[in-house]
């Protein structure tokens, strides 16, 4: 196994200090290789080192202009900040680039979500959720924005997926309650508002919800 191979085992098993000591070795006995700056950076990502992690992915730039995985690391560096908008380009260059991962797709949905755009977010969670239907956060997002878009039957539909990939999902119990709610149907709404809180007590929205329907049942 090469030192880049072992250095990214080590940072998915949590050991970071190992695997920045192995990038680190990787890089300087191959200066010219984009991808050891990619994975470095991705690395400082993990530690908050957003400055450095910026330096390393534009390094990888500058010696292929052609690497998506760079700019798509450069978006996280963005995204990880809260500007939105300076991550929606990296991760637009990443694609064009071609890089036609789920992961992209879904970090481009979620600058357009964390801004309020949810029409311009569903066409990249749609592709997201398309690459990869077996991501519970995929799903659950794009159910979420399918909803926010009126989609109701759609979302509804995407919900139960959610549940078939984690039957404990506090969440896509709740938001099948509001669904259920749309369609005026109060005793469902009330089932899987009792739902989320028997997986979680302390789900505040689903709580509120099932004293709200219960009221209005009286």
């Amino acid at each position: 196994m090469d030192k880049m191979t072992r250095a990214i085992e080590l940072m998915q098993n949590h050991k970071l200090e190992e695997a920045a000591k192995l990038f680190t070795e990787a890089i300087d006995e191959n200066p010219k290789d984009p991808l050891g700056y990619i994975n470095f950076g991705n690395l400082l990502v993990h530690l908050n080192e957003f400055e450095r992690a910026e330096r390393f992915f534009n390094r990888a730039i500058e010696l292929d202009s052609e690497a998506g995985t760079a700019y798509y690391g450069l978006g996280n560096v963005f995204y990880e900040q809260k500007s939105y908008t300076k991550a929606q380009k990296q991760y637009l260059v990443a694609i064009e680039k071609g890089l036609d991962e789920a992961d992209v797709h879904f970090m481009m949905g979620m600058t357009f979500i964390h801004q309020e755009y949810v029409k311009l977010a569903l066409p990249y969670l749609l592709r997201a959720a398309e690459l990869n239907p077996d991501d519970v956060d995929i799903q659950f997002q794009y159910g979420l924005c399918l909803a926010q878009n009126g989609q109701i039957e759609d979302a509804e539909q995407t919900m139960n997926r959610v549940l078939q990939l984690e039957d404990q999902h506090s969440d896509a119990y709740y938001n099948l309650g509001v669904v259920a709610l749309y369609k005026e149907d109060a005793e469902t709404a009330l089932n899987y508002f009792n739902k989320a809180l028997d997986i979680n007590k302390e789900h505040a929205l689903a709580s509120h919800a099932k004293a709200q329907v219960e009221q209005a049942l009286k």
